[in-house]
């Protein structure tokens, strides 16, 4: 998988105009379509793709509006978007990243968190020891999954453990996290309750009162949102409607309406390598806010 799968990377970090485009035996293909969900036959075994590499502050995600879906900074009132520290935090603490081929449909509400979907690929928080870098697509198992509560969305968030971390073979469902990773949980609970707070937004909620679901249904949650993908990258759906507008160009998937040949005027125009040092950032991107309920210090 790691031979096949490499980055092309546009631009310098920090940037409007950064992009990181996966590539596969270096020829373009789409990070939200064309990298397969499953790792291995028996489907235990996942990729995921890394946006956000741990300790860093930068909100990089998949583009769903662009061909062939990069990774890029988030952008809100034209400023690149970077999460603020919340003591005792620093950036993300995990490597954050998303499942491929999966998607929670905005059009649809579950029935227990009784939300919608947020319309993104599902989010994956990557707890191994090693630091993963933007475009690293790592094979990974599932342990669990709590469901934030977004802005009125259900945003799910996948635990999982690279294969091959040293804690891999005793980290089997959620209860293997406290036992070896003390805290984890609650930690990974409080940075998602807070981490809006300092941009002075409230603290967000959780269903399942904060509850880390365990494998079976974070499993579950993954093949209802690989099937939702299916639907959409098919056609069954509309790639286009008033709740989302969302690039469905792949190289791939056999079924799809969508695929196009290596050779086609739109992955010709994909980006050329042009790799540059990182820009400068704000000073302010290190601060350390102290958060107390909901009183920044």
């Amino acid at each position: 998988m790691s031979s096949e799968y490499t980055t092309r990377v546009v631009d310098s970090p920090n940037t409007l105009k950064h992009r990181v485009y996966i590539e596969k035996n270096g020829v373009p293909v789409s990070a939200f379509h064309d990298v397969p969900l499953y790792a291995n036959e028996d489907k235990t075994i996942f990729n995921m793709i890394v946006e956000v590499p741990r300790w860093t502050n930068a909100k990089l995600e998949i583009s769903k509006d662009e061909p062939f879906n990069p990774i890029k900074q988030d952008v809100k009132k034209g400023k690149l978007r970077f999460v603020r520290n919340c003591f005792p935090h620093h950036g993300y603490i995990w490597n954050y990243g998303a499942f491929p081929q999966t998607w929670e449909d905005p059009t649809q509400v579950h029935p227990e968190t009784k939300a919608r979907g947020d319309n993104d690929p599902l989010d994956v928080c990557e707890i191994g020891e090693q630091v993963g870098y933007v475009g690293q697509i790592k094979q990974v198992k599932v342990l669990g999954v709590m469901a934030l509560l977004d802005e009125g969305e259900t945003d799910w968030k996948v635990i999982v453990v690279d294969i091959h971390d040293p804690l891999a073979s005793k980290l089997n469902d959620i209860e293997d996290v406290e036992r070896h990773l003390p805290g984890f949980i609650r930690a990974t609970n409080e940075w998602f309750r807070i981490y809006k707070i300092p941009d002075g937004k409230p603290e967000n909620q959780f269903a399942f009162s904060g509850e880390a679901k365990n494998k079976k249904y974070a499993t579950e949650v993954i093949h209802e949102t690989h099937v939702a993908w299916k639907r959409l990258i098919s056609g069954e759906i509309p790639s286009k409607s008033e709740a989302y507008d969302i690039q469905v160009y792949n190289t791939s998937v056999g079924a799809s309406p969508y695929k196009v040949s290596n050779d086609d005027e739109v992955v010709k125009n994909v980006p050329a390598n042009t790799a540059k040092a990182p820009a400068p950032i704000d000073p302010s991107i290190d601060k350390w806010f102290f958060i107390s309920g909901q009183t920044i210090m």
